[in-house]
């Protein structure tokens, strides 16, 4: 089991490592910019800004066509995919192996080239099935067995946003659902171990950089009053993404849906370049307090159409950046109103507060969430009162919908019918 771990770990450092590797060579490439340094100075939004409108609206089309026929091809010819969540189960089905890694190359590509949907999902699954093929040659046992796999999907977090303590808690609250020792232990060996690896290629980076930020009681109440707010406004985007995904096609009609919403999204990139990509460098521009209020409004909306856009097209991708930036620009709204009332914080911090009281609620995981924003961003120990303040509004009133709507589902005459 030792052995087996610390492998896991290295595994799933690699593949998160030469994921995030081919990212960057996908965007650089698509949009010229940077060809001599996959790993430079010069963000995804600066390559796409400084390229031509015909150019960004060819990507995207070329984006529609990779997606269309790539996913496809996956659900027609190949094995039929195993969510995570399903292969920790107990006596959970196997992950395919060449289908699942078809699939996460899918994801980045289209990232990559402008696709509104999240990154990260990709090194969780290559990091399971890299724990699913080892622990299978281990021998080990079934419930060992399926921690590491959970442990294998956190690593590849960790590896690629470096967040060691992070993925670590992603694998216990999230997919685990306990922090007992057997558990915790190599949980935390393998998400440091990944993200370790994973220096070597994409290096010791924090994900957002800015100035110094500092909490003032302005923030503090403002975390307070709009914690509930941001759990209502996940809640929303849950359904909406649901919704989305349940009706996105399998079929051949996935090939056609593809190249209609993806030539839209590169229309729309064209005024607002913002829109392409995961909503990483849009998420620096909010945490730097550089981008107005106007404009903010205009693409939180336009953020969540193509992100729905997206994934009712068949494309497939996560949700956590996307889910970060909206609750950002959200964060960002909200603060700039309150400085009218008492003003004292930069829009940056209500970014902060923002992005992680929305993702705790959109991911349903309060402490990844916090933790996940700490290590984004490195913000200074004293922004975890805000923070946790907001989160917790959040949570409760995103559980509370979630109680009301069970019991109304069960409450439904349909629900009785035998």
């Amino acid at each position: 089991m030792a052995i087996t771990t610390v492998m896991v770990g290295i595994a799933a450092g690699i593949g998160g490592m030469a994921l995030g590797l081919l990212l960057r060579f996908v965007q650089h490439v698509t949009y010229g910019y940077s060809l001599h340094a996959i790993i430079g100075d010069e963000s995804f939004l600066q390559g796409v800004s400084a390229s031509s409108p015909l150019q960004r609206v060819a990507a995207l089309f070329v984006c529609g066509i990779v997606a269309g026929v790539g996913w496809w091809a996956v659900y027609r010819f190949g094995s039929p995919l195993i969510s995570i969540s399903k292969a920790v189960e107990a006596r959970g089905p196997e992950m395919p192996f060449f289908t699942t890694v078809s699939h996460t190359v899918l994801q980045i590509v289209t990232v990559g080239m402008g696709s509104p949907l999240g990154r990260e999902v990709a090194p969780r699954e290559v990091g399971a099935v890299l724990a699913t093929r080892l622990s299978s040659w281990a021998g080990l046992k079934p419930e060992s067995r399926r921690i590491l796999i959970a442990c294998g999907a956190g690593a590849g977090l960790a590896a690629v946003y470096n967040v060691p303590l992070g993925g670590a808690l992603f694998t216990l609250e999230v997919l685990l659902g306990t922090f007992s020792l057997s558990a915790l232990i190599p949980a935390l060996v393998t998400s440091v171990i990944g993200a370790l690896v994973a220096w070597i290629g994409l290096g010791n980076q924090r994900q957002y950089a800015f100035p110094y930020l500092a909490i003032s009681p302005s923030l503090v109440v403002w975390s307070v009053v709009s914690g509930p707010l941001f759990g209502l406004a996940a809640h929303w985007f849950v359904w909406a993404t649901r919704a989305a995904r349940s009706h996105a096609p399998r079929d051949r009609r996935l090939i056609l849906w593809c190249l209609t919403v993806f030539p839209v999204i590169g229309l729309l990139a064209v005024p607002f370049p913002q829109l392409l990509g995961n909503g990483k460098s849009l998420t620096q521009l909010l945490l730097e307090s550089e981008l107005g209020i106007t404009l903010a409004v205009t693409l939180v909306v336009l953020r969540i159409l193509v992100t729905l856009g997206a994934l009712y097209a068949g494309a497939e991708g996560g949700l956590l950046t996307p889910g970060l930036t909206i609750g950002a620009l959200l964060g960002t709204m909200g603060g700039a109103l309150w400085n009218h009332l008492w003003p004292s914080a930069p829009l940056g911090a209500f970014a902060i507060v923002g992005g992680a009281a929305f993702l705790a609620s959109s991911m349903k995981m309060p402490l990844t969430a916090i933790v996940l924003v700490i290590e984004f961003t490195r913000v200074d120990h004293d922004f975890l009162i805000p923070t946790c303040l907001a989160v917790a509004g959040s949570i409760s009133v995103s559980y509370l919908l979630a109680e009301r709507n069970r019991t109304a589902l069960e409450a439904s005459p349909l629900a009785k019918t035998p």
